[in-house]
């Protein structure tokens, strides 16, 4: 009956034992899973940010690039506006040269 006894304690603790074992194994399995899918997802979210990255670079090379337009458009705007004002007063100062001119001549 001792004998028995003993040799059934023997095999629950192999039992336990393998089945310690066993789980050991698992975690092992399960945490180089885990560290697998980790660099997965690391590796996608970098190659997620770099596509991010791109699209918002194009979105505000687009933006800078109109907005660029519309002020070269609004100084030759002004421009335009300048010189036309200009030439307006080139005729004035023309006339006031030519009578000072006149009333030099006549002094």
């Amino acid at each position: 009956m001792k004998t028995e006894v003993l040799q059934s304690i023997k095999k629950t603790e192999e039992e336990y034992k393998s089945m310690i074992s066993a789980a050991e194994e698992e975690k092992k399995r399960s945490i180089a899973s885990a560290e697998e899918e980790a660099d997965r997802i690391v590796q996608k979210a970098e190659l997620d940010s770099g596509e991010y990255r791109k699209v918002r670079l194009a979105e505000a090379r687009s933006v800078a690039a109109q907005k660029y337009d519309e002020t070269l458009k609004q100084g030759e705007e002004a421009t335009a506006d300048m010189r036309s004002a200009a030439s307006g007063n080139l005729n004035k100062a023309v006339e006031l040269l030519v009578e000072r001119f006149k009333g030099q001549m006549n002094v």
